[in-house]
Order: structure tokens, then C-alpha cells, then sequence
């Protein structure tokens, strides 16, 4: 049986994520989870949170804490929030832990041993007003590329370009905000990149079957301007890893640590290290996960980012991964398929942290539960292009979608059964044609929903989903069966009996897309979520006489007052 081992890109420890953030890995990364959960694979799905480096220093600043403590109290919030979205993590875990400390320390050492690291004298950025060298997040200017104003000195957020902080025009100390800046000598490890660039072309050439956007942003990196540079893995921090070769000390890198953008990646093995030590399991049982030669071979390894962390993913992690297994005996896990994204846009402009504008995840479960933003987040998933969030797109998806059409059959039907049958599965009547053309045309759509959920297509898996729910409002509506039962009320039991067989399938179909409203569908059938290969069977799965009770109503509507209020409150500042 083929194991799926999935990761979503890391976020950082700083600050609430907004609703971009969340589809733009997280939230597809769960689906894809449950679903292959759903076929009974073997899935282990990680996260964990990204706490090196100058974010988490100047987080920690501003709020007045150590930064241990900022980021322990920080990890709890975001935990707390991936619950409240139903983020089915089998480990969220922390780049801060002692696990991902060694493995990092182990990898760099490896690589060493490869000849992959190399200690490099550089000029790089003092700030006389703070008293320090400014790694390169702590400096931000204007991009050279796109003229955005507060690019940083390690990429621009605007046009995704890799940067180094001399680059910048008009650079200025992200701490102080003072100018008086001087270019000083220092030594730092690099890690060559360059020495790996052919392998890594060659690599991603193969990946035919990935997205059209993970394979051009990986290809421009590789082949623009003079190709691949190598890349720094150190930087003067106090905050990090400390840099040493596997456990010992690296003579001439005292006080320094590994760059963040090194150590963070390498939490994906991490986290299943974590995982395991924390049900007190051996190395064995998380190797099996990242080691083929300790049993992952059979294991397909699916990341899930936004477009601005694939050169990352698509280069320079591979290049820890690749440039490890050139050393010893083990070799490691390389990614079988990387499913990036667009960026989802805010109501005519871009969410903004610093302003505040848009809707944070937060925020969002404070007036409506989860599965309302996750339907209308994977609905519009920025797969090909940018997206845009409206509160006029997101209302009439939850009212027509969720409301009209799931939770108005779900009603309709149980509602009726209670009053003509009782909290039962009736007896009675048989299949005719409209039972038959239902069944040929759901077996189909339903074939149609796994190859789009198994290709990772989540907008048309979203889409051939909503169809097989309008499929069952379509029967029920022609069928009638509060008309039926006046004249032949074994018909009516016939149509109610396979509707609320409908209703199971239609929770155990949804699961992955709105786990909690699945969840109330199936308690209140009393019955299990055994994935449906054929509707034919599906469809007789509750027996006559089968107990069940009439759930609560799935999804409220949401109001024009409550739109142009959100719409509103929304717009501005977050306090």
C-alpha cells in the first residue's frame, strides 16, 4: 500500500496568518490528507512553525519578550488556530526543537564532508546605531528589480527575486530604521549551490506531471542572469542554531548560526522526529518516513506551498537533500511532487499584515466556523492564477452552495422522513428509472471527483463536488416525494430511503472539504465513512430500519447586513 507523506510549507512565528496564507498551503495540504486518509492510505501529514531569524528577533522585540518565550507562546496560537480550522497535522511541530538542532548540525556537517560548504570572507551590512552586523532580514530597502520600497535583504515579497542585502537601494536597519550603515568584512559558511545546478535541471526536467508554476519559477532561478548562485547558510544572530559539523564545534563560526532559510526545511524531517519521540516510538518508525534506505521507498512525499517559497523547495532544500546522499550509506527523501500556488488577493488589493487589512485566520473563526471559509478557500484555490476574496463571492458561495443546496436536501429529506416515516430508514418501494439515471450519472461525477482529488486539481474537485450535491436536489425535486406519498406511500419510502443513503454519501464525499459539517451528517445517520468506489452500493449502505436522527441546520445564510459589516470592518487597521 503506497504511504503519502505531506508537508505544507512552514509559516513563521510571527504574527496571526490571514486567509492567503492559509490556502496558499496549509489548507489544500489538509484535503489532500483526509482524502488519501479517506482511501485508507497511510498518510503523515507535517507542519511545524518557522521560529529562526530576524522575524522572530524583531517579533519578540516588540512585544517585549525573549524571544524563547515569544515564539513557545507564539506556537500555541498558531496550534491553537490550525485546530480551530480542522488541520488534521499529524505533527505540528517547532524548527526550534532539539530534533531539528541535530539534524540540522548533521546535515551541514554531511555536506561539508561532500564539499558542498565552504567558508567564504564577505562584506556584509554593520549598523552603527544597533551595534551589530545586520543579517539580512534585519535590512530592508527599495528592490533593484521591481522598485518595491520595503524589499528585504534576503528576497523581495513583491517580484520574489533572491536578493542579497548590498543589492538594496536606499537600505535602512529594519531595527533602528537608521541609514548610518557600513559594509564591514566577515566570514560565513555557503553552501554551492552552483556545483549542484545540472543535477538539479535534470531533476526537475523529469517532473513532467508537476505544475506548470513550481516548474518555470525552478527553471528562471536556475537559468536567469548567471544561473544558480551559491548561497550563505550562516549569519551573525544569537537567536538559531549554533553552526557545527554533525556534534562538533566549526572552528572560526563561533557565535554565529545557521542561516533560517537552512535549518527551516529540514523541520519537515524534523517534525517526524518529534512525532515519534513523542509517543515514545524508535528511530525506525520515522526513518521508514524520510530514509529510503530504511523503508521509504514506497513513500510519495507531496509538499504544498505558495509560489514565493518554491526556489526554496525546488532548489536549494534538494540541495541539502542531494548533496547528503552523496555521503555514507543513507539516502534521504527528495520530494516526488511540489503543488505551489497564486497568491489570493483582498477585496480589490492584497491582505496586508501590517495594516491589517483583510480577514485573519483569527478573525474568521470569531464569526462564522470553519468550514464556511475552507468551502470558499479551496472553491477559488489560486492554483493557475491569482485569486481574489470578495464578500460578495464568499456570501453567495456559502448561501447557495452550502446552504441551498447540502444543507437544504439534508433538511428537507431528514425532516420528512420524522414526519411520514419516523427517525428510521423506511421500507418500502423500488428503484425505478429516476433511480437509475441518478445512480449512472453519480457514478460517473464520482469518478470524476477522485481523479480530480488524486490530481490535486482541488478547484475542479470542489466544482464536480457541487454538482453531485445539485444531482441530488435535482432527483429529489423531480421525484417529489412529499407529492408521492399522497397517492403511493411506499414510492415516497422508496425515494426517502435512498435519499438518505444520498446524504451519507454526500458527507463521506465532503469530509476532506467541510470535515465538520460531515461529521454532524454521518452522527446524525449513526453510520461510518467508508469511501464509496461504487454508488450503486453506496446508495443501499442503511439498511430499512436504520436509526437516525434529524441533524441541527447545517450552514446558516449570511445576510447582506452581516456582508457590508464584514466588508467594513475588514477594510482597515487591525488594532
Amino acid at each position: 500500500m503506497e504511504r503519502i507523506l505531506i508537508t505544507s510549507a512552514i509559516p513563521y512565528i510571527n504574527g496571526i496568518k490571514h486567509l492567503g496564507n492559509l490556502v496558499g498551503s496549509q489548507l489544500p495540504a489538509d484535503l489532500f490528507a483526509r482524502y488519501n486518509r479517506a482511501r485508507g492510505r497511510e498518510v503523515m501529514f507535517l507542519c511545524a512553525t518557522d521560529e529562526h531569524g530576524t522575524p522572530a528577533e524583531l517579533a519578540a522585540a516588540k512585544a517585549g519578550k525573549p524571544v524563547d518565550e515569544y515564539c513557545a507562546e507564539m506556537w500555541q496560537v498558531q496550534k491553537d488556530l490550525s485546530d480551530g480550522f480542522g488541520l488534521s497535522f499529524d505533527k505540528f511541530g517547532r524548527s526550534s526543537s532539539e530534533q531539528n538542532k541535530a539534524l540540522t548540525q548533521y546535515f551541514a556537517g554531511r555536506l561539508f564532508e561532500a564539499g558542498l560548504i565552504e567558508e567564504r570572507s564577505e562584506t556584509q551590512v554593520y549598523s552603527h546605531a544597533d551595534g551589530r552586523f545586520l543579517p539580512d532580514r534585519y535590512i530592508e530597502g527599495t528592490c533593484p528589480n521591481c522598485g518595491y520600497d520595503r524589499a528585504r535583504g534576503d528576497q523581495c515579497e513583491n517580484c520574489t527575486k533572491q536578493l542579497d542585502p548590498t543589492d538594496l537601494i536606499d537600505p535602512r536597519s529594519a531595527i533602528s530604521g537608521s541609514t548610518e550603515l557600513e559594509q564591514r568584512e566577515t566570514k560565513h559558511l555557503y553552501l554551492l549551490q552552483s556545483r549542484m545546478r545540472d543535477q538539479l535541471r535534470d531533476w526537475i526536467t523529469s517532473k513532467t506531471d508537476w505544475p506548470v508554476l513550481t516548474t518555470s519559477i525552478a527553471k528562471k532561478w536556475l537559468d536567469d542572469g548567471d544561473g544558480l548562485q551559491d548561497r550563505g547558510i550562516t549569519r551573525d544572530l544569537d537567536w538559531g542554531v549554533p553552526v557545527k559539523r554533525g556534534t562538533e564545534d566549526w572552528p572560526g563560526m563561533e557565535g554565529k548560526v545557521f542561516y533560517v532559510w537552512f535549518d527551516a526545511p529540514i523541520e519537515y524531517i524534523a517534525a517526524a522526529h518529534e512525532w515519534a519521540d513523542a509517543r515514545g516510538l524508535s528511530q525506525k518508525d520515522w526513518y521508514r518516513w524520510w530514509r529510503t534506505d530504511r523503508g521509504a521507498e514506497d513513500v510519495r512525499y507531496v509538499q504544498f506551498m505558495g509560489k514565493d517559497n518554491v526556489p526554496f523547495h525546488t532548489l536549494s532544500f534538494p540541495t541539502t537533500i542531494m548533496g547528503t546522499n552523496g555521503v555514507g550509506h543513507e539516502t534521504w527523501k527528495l520530494v516526488d511532487y511540489i503543488k505551489s500556488f497564486n497568491y489570493l488577493n483582498y477585496d480589490g488589493g492584497q491582505f496586508s499584515t501590517s495594516q491589517g487589512r483583510g480577514v485573519f485566520m483569527d478573525q474568521a473563526l470569531s464569526i462564522l466556523p470553519a468550514d464556511y471559509w475552507r468551502w470558499w478557500l479551496l472553491r477559488n484555490a489560486p492554483e493557475t492564477s491569482d485569486a481574489e476574496f470578495t464578500w460578495e463571492s464568499f456570501q453567495g458561495a456559502v448561501n447557495k452552495d452550502l446552504a441551498d443546496v447540502l444543507g437544504n436536501l439534508v433538511s428537507r429529506v431528514t425532516k420528512f422522513c420524522r414526519s411520514k416515516f419516523g427517525e428510521e430508514v423506511p421500507s418500502g418501494g423500488v428503484n425505478g428509472e429516476a433511480e437509475a439515471r441518478l445512480i449512472g450519472d453519480l457514478q460517473t461525477r464520482v469518478e470524476t471527483y477522485t481523479r480530480h482529488m488524486e490530481d490535486i486539481e482541488i478547484r475542479k474537485a470542489a466544482s464536480e463536488l457541487r454538482a453531485i450535491w445539485v444531482a441530488g436536489n435535482e432527483y429529489l425535486q423531480s421525484t417529489a416525494p412529499w407529492a408521492a406519498y399522497k397517492e403511493d406511500p411506499e414510492r415516497a419510502a422508496g425515494i426517502i430511503r435512498l435519499s438518505l443513503n444520498l446524504i451519507r454519501l454526500y458527507a463521506v464525499l465532503s469530509a476532506p472539504f467541510i470535515p465538520n459539517a460531515s461529521k454532524t451528517m454521518l452522527e446524525a445517520l449513526n453510520t461510518d465513512d467508508a469511501w464509496p468506489d461504487d454508488v450503486a452500493a453506496a446508495l443501499t449502505h442503511l439498511p430499512e430500519g436504520h436509526a437516525f436522527t434529524v441533524p441541527e441546520n447545517l450552514f446558516a445564510k449570511i445576510t447582506d447586513d452581516q456582508r457590508d459589516a464584514w466588508a467594513t470592518q475588514f477594510a482597515g487597521q487591525r488594532g
